[in-house]
């Protein structure tokens, strides 16, 4: 006989709560994936700074048509509140103060990935598919190149691509803006 084992599955609501009562801190590294509460791996230092290259890339060529949003929650439904490195929102006057932003919001969403490039790919690619996020850009640290990801469909994008640091690539939402890849990963290793 085997049993069954049930989780308790979060909603937003849950979540935002057990953060206003102090179950859960600012020192937590957590975020909500489909009801569930995940430990968010540690941030490196080429992590870091790929995420600080492409808030001035963005910030460059984008200036003031987006607001460049930096590990910061995307609510997706009432299950989900991930925090993606980089977003780039339609511009709102609050800010977002009122709410955090939703999919419809999402220009492009960007993960930065070394060691997460598995939960990436698998988790979070399908997450943002399924929630009809236009865009996704995955930064493969590892084989030094960008993963372009576009029509979302069920649980996947129809079209993917992989740009490397010889190539250019453009925003979608902004086919006039082009971003060399070297720029976004650095220094050849």
């Amino acid at each position: 006989m085997t049993t069954q084992l049930l989780r308790k599955l979060f909603t937003v609501e849950q979540y935002h709560r057990m953060h206003e009562v102090g179950v859960l801190t600012a020192a937590d590294r957590v975020e909500l994936i489909r009801g569930e509460i995940i430990q968010m791996s540690p941030i490196g230092s080429k992590h870091a700074a790929c995420v600080m290259r492409l808030i001035d890339v963005f910030t460059q060529k984008l200036g003031q048509k987006v607001i460049t949003n930096v590990q910061n929650p995307i609510q997706i439904a009432n299950h989900s509140l991930p925090q993606p490195d980089v977003c780039l929102l339609r511009r709102k006057d609050d800010y977002y103060e009122s709410a955090h932003p939703t999919p419809a919001d999402v220009y492009l969403l960007v993960e930065v990935a070394d060691t997460t490039i598995d939960f990436d790919r698998q988790t979070k690619m399908p997450l943002y598919a399924e929630a009809g996020i236009k865009e996704l850009w995955i930064v493969n640290l590892n084989d030094q190149c960008i993963e372009v990801h576009r029509q979302p469909a069920t649980d996947r994008y129809a079209e993917v691509s992989s740009y490397d640091r010889t190539q250019s690539l453009s925003p979608q939402a902004f086919p006039e803006v082009a971003i060399a890849v070297a720029q976004i990963l650095g220094a050849a290793n």
